[in-house]
């Protein structure tokens, strides 16, 4: 068995290494070909031996699985395909005596088609209460047959959906995913029983879904580009349901990380004021190309717009909606955008590779939290799906043009001479694995000391039992062009190189960790990290 380490005690939250697991696609316990509560349980001591601080498990709510769980049906019932309320619960428990805390996942923007209060909307027609609790409209022209507004989709297509009786519903999402009315006080109760009713069940913490989107311009108003406020992106009335919220996390000594999307550094840190959320994503570095510029101007934006409010700030490279870090990285294109994702990308696996693993390094000593994507740990790519096996949603509603975001929700390998890879599945899994996936598996590369997998094992482990890591102060050091530089507390110091040439490493006391070999004068390769003790 895995050994046991303590939680990190106060605000654990501000240093934790969180690994977020994607249900679906983690470890398949009963032989179906889909991730389940139980093949989690199983892996438990994988991910203490791992060495992180916590788990965010996406949706595992019961849902129609139209956008990978992200429509709900019930939050109170765990999605019969992974397991049962129960094995929920004791899973929260064995988690806890392995060290490692629960983060569970709320939809607060919409539900599913399929949940009990849009059936109950529809049966009752216009003008009904039951359809208060949504956003239902007459439509505009002659015949009503136009959509109320202009409002753009979060993905391709209508915002908008007909029904037989004439009126039409919101879903910035897809069709199945109806947006809530957040100014009916029965909504923002709803949510704030289901809250309690994860804490009551042992969980440490809420990742918020789509978090700056609840509130909605009351007049619904044309979209108009450019013009402020937005009339569904950052309204202000948020910020009364996020006190609210605080408040009973508080009750139970339990964090938030809110999906927050904002290009304003001032709007997006009030999100994070001492009464609202504790923490919320950093997309701006998970978007960033591997750049020396870029990069060290969006580590300089995050701390500094964080700091005002005193929250720690997020480090992210991948999660289940972004094109996997050594993909990305071996491109000509190394940044992300929704926009611009297309098929056929050409990618450099050993490129994107090395800079993934000294990209691990880097975020692994920046100053707050990091979150860890399942699989990342191996170094493994995005996976090309063959068209007819594509379930997700960004994919049909763009025409199919827009790949999806299968490729970095493939299960994941776990035994090399194992049917799928060890996943568990006696039948194929629901997404299909790539032929090298047994390349990547845990337990070739747990033997392999050159491993992606050996070299997070022993970055986690210094990060936890060295000091100078998790949040705190940094000072950038004096570096050559194309080279980031900096230090932290103890004598720690973090080096990057990202030139087209060796860099010189600084003097030292002690190498801790490279993410690759020094050359033979004991410089630094490009695309390559070290941390060092002064």
């Amino acid at each position: 068995m895995a050994a046991v380490h303590s939680p990190p005690a106060g605000d654990w939250w501000r240093d934790a290494v969180i690994y977020q697991v994607y249900p679906r696609s983690f470890a398949d316990g009963d032989g179906d070909g889909t991730g389940d509560l139980a093949g989690v349980r199983a892996r438990l001591p994988y991910l203490a031996e791992l060495g992180v601080d916590a788990v965010w498990f996406t949706p595992w709510y019961v849902s129609p699985l139209v956008d990978g769980g992200y429509d709900v049906a019930d939050y109170r019932i765990v999605d019969p395909a992974f397991g049962t309320l129960a094995e929920a619960e004791k899973l929260i428990a064995e988690a806890r005596e392995f060290g490692i805390r629960t983060i569970v996942d709320i939809v607060p923007n919409h539900v599913s088609d399929q949940h009990a209060w849009f059936r109950a909307a529809l049966e009752a027609g216009p003008g009904s209460p039951e359809r208060e609790l949504f956003h239902f409209r007459p439509g505009r022209g002659e015949r009503g047959e136009l959509p109320p507004n202009n409002w753009p989709s979060q993905f391709s297509g209508r915002t908008w959906t007909r029904v037989p009786d004439g009126e039409w519903y919101l879903h910035l999402f897809t069709p199945e995913q109806p947006d809530l009315n957040w100014a009916h006080p029965a909504v923002r109760q709803e949510h704030e029983d289901v809250l309690r009713f994860w804490f009551e069940r042992g969980v440490a913490g809420v990742r918020i879904d789509s978090a700056a989107l609840l509130a909605k311009d009351p007049a619904l108003a044309d979209f108009e580009e450019g013009v402020d406020p937005h009339p569904y992106i950052d309204q202000d009335e948020l910020h009364d349901i996020y006190r609210s919220w605080r408040a009973i996390a508080d009750e139970y000594g339990a964090v938030f990380v809110g999906e927050v999307w904002l290009p304003d550094a001032e709007r997006f840190a009030r999100y994070l004021r001492p009464d609202e959320l504790h923490t919320a994503f950093n997309f701006n570095f998970l978007t960033c190309p591997w750049h020396p510029g870029r990069l060290r101007q969006t580590i300089d934006d995050t701390l500094a717009e964080h700091a005002p409010v005193g929250a720690p700030a997020t480090w992210v490279l991948c999660n289940h909606d972004v094109t996997r870090t050594v993909t990305r990285y071996g491109r000509a294109d190394t940044g992300f955008d929704f926009a611009t994702k297309t098929f056929g990308t050409p990618t450099d696996l050993a490129l994107g590779t090395r800079r993934a693993r000294a990209a691990a390094l880097l975020t692994l000593a920046l100053p707050g939290s990091v979150y860890l994507y399942q699989g990342e740990e191996l170094g493994l790519p995005e996976a090309d799906i063959p068209l007819d096996r594509i379930q997700d949603p960004m994919h049909v509603r763009s025409g199919g043009t827009d790949p999806g975001r299968d490729g970095c929700r493939v299960p994941l390998p776990w035994t090399a001479d194992a049917p799928h890879a060890g996943f568990g599945a006696l039948t194929e899994p629901w997404l299909p694995q790539p032929g090298d996936w047994p390349s990547y598996a845990v337990d070739r590369q747990s033997t392999d000391p050159g491993s992606m997998l050996a070299l997070y094992r022993r970055a986690l482990g210094l990060r936890r039992s060295s000091d100078g890591f998790g949040d705190g102060p940094m000072t950038w050091l004096p570096a050559t062009d194309g080279v980031l530089a900096f230090a932290r507390t103890h004598g720690l110091i973090c080096v990057v190189n990202l030139s087209d040439r060796p860099a010189a490493v600084p003097a030292h006391q002690e190498l801790l960790l490279a993410s690759g070999p020094l050359d033979d004068e004991g410089r630094l390769p490009r695309d390559t990290a070290v941390w060092l003790r002064a």
